[in-house]
């Protein structure tokens, strides 16, 4: 027989990642009674927020909201960190490869210089004098951001969940699905064993889990795909390829990028070609031979001090994509006290913060501005990505 759980909360947030963590925290502290529940814990390696390391960059193109909410949520994980006293930002900057004069960096140098955020144009020979360690073939320039860099990403997770219970919320582990209902209002979520969690407002912001939970509503709008990530193990005593030698870095028309050796785990590359469908809870997490390939290829280009050393590890991940890669947040089409966050589209985990504000300001009734009615609900249009990869695949 199922059962009601004794407290009941004003807030309900279903999904431990970056999103429903950084939610729960911020309503936590607008007054809001609040349950964070997640089905496997606060940075679990099946989340999309579960690796090790997240790049944090400002750089969106001609688009200056992303660039803002960058800006405004590194400050919240550098706050962060302070709180818990761990380092969860790494200001390593953020070093962009551009093939053409007037692509991607051309687009994102002006808006960044538009916004008075630190960027710098660097020719290819100011770029091998900083980091000779970096191959210059088909550079035409770079574009550098010095005050971006890494989020130690599973761990910054981690921190804020903590943070949130300190601060007094509730953390479940539960795998929780939408419960009874009243009208256009749901009442409650409920677990496998029946056992239930009542609540005024729900928030669902289950990453590659949330088109499966609401397949009618959200299914058609966010695409689940397998993401590889491979770390190279520099060579014994090179230090080059670490943090406080190297930026972290993107390849937006090649599809690629990484983040330096840190915390003496190996330098990070991803292939930011669409994988396959993926399902993130019962399919293994193991890479490609393809997405080796092709990373050896690019390492032979970039960074060839890399092309020939050893896989340290494998990990996978998993993007879900909305085809505008804008994220998505809004109301249940069928239930009013019901939002649904997700689509992170591979740029999101930075994002995290102002996120949280967002959806705390919506349950507050704030109205959507013009620059955020593109979180809709609705069909859209593919055009090109806010991450890499969003235009082309990864050449192999």
């Amino acid at each position: 027989m199922s059962r009601t759980t004794e407290r009941r909360a004003d807030l309900v947030v279903v999904g431990a990642g970056t999103m429903g963590t950084w939610t729960a925290l911020l309503a936590g502290r607008s007054g809001r009674s609040t349950i964070l529940v997640d089905a496997f814990g606060a940075g679990h390696p099946r989340a999309t927020s579960g690796d090790e390391n997240r790049i944090i960059r400002n750089s969106h193109g001609t688009d200056p909201f992303y660039s803002r909410w960058a800006r405004r949520a590194r400050e919240h994980w550098i706050a962060l960190g302070e709180q818990v006293a761990e380092q969860i930002f790494v200001q390593a900057g953020v070093l962009w490869f551009a093939g053409r004069r007037d692509g991607f960096e051309a687009d994102s140098y002006r808006t960044l210089a538009a916004l008075d955020i630190p960027v710098e144009h660097l020719s290819p020979e100011e770029v091998g004098a900083r980091w000779p360690q970096v191959g210059l073939d088909s550079l035409s320039f770079a574009l550098f951001e010095p005050e971006a860099g890494f989020l130690l990403a599973r761990r910054g997770v981690a921190a804020a969940a903590r943070q949130f219970g300190r601060e007094g919320g509730t953390f479940r582990l539960a795998d929780l699905r939408p419960g009874r209902t009243d009208g256009h209002r749901l009442l409650d979520v409920v677990d496998g064993a029946g056992e239930r969690i009542a609540a005024g407002t729900f928030v669902f912001a289950c990453g590659p889990w949330l088109p499966g939970l609401f397949p009618e509503a959200v299914g058609s709008l966010i695409k689940v795909t397998k993401q590889d990530v491979i770390y190279i193990g520099p060579a014994a005593g090179d230090g080059r390829f670490r943090s406080d030698k190297l930026p972290a870095w993107v390849d937006y028309d090649e599809a690629f990028w990484g983040v330096p050796a840190h915390d003496e785990r190996g330098f990070k590359i991803g292939p930011d070609r669409e994988g396959p469908p993926f399902d993130p809870s019962s399919e293994d997490r193991v890479v490609d031979s393809s997405s080796i390939d092709v990373v050896r290829r690019y390492l032979a280009l970039r960074f060839p001090g890399l092309a020939d050393q050893p896989i340290v590890e494998t990990r996978v991940c998993q993007y879900e994509t909305t085809p505008d890669t804008h994220f998505l947040i809004d109301r249940h089409p069928d239930w009013d006290n019901v939002w649904l966050v997700g689509g992170g589209s591979g740029h999101g985990f930075k994002h995290g913060p102002a996120i949280g504000e967002h959806v705390v300001a919506r349950l507050d009734g704030r109205a959507v501005g013009p620059d955020e009615e593109r979180f809709g609900l609705r069909e859209r249009e593919p055009q090109p990505g806010m991450r890499t990869g969003g235009h082309q695949p990864a050449r192999a």
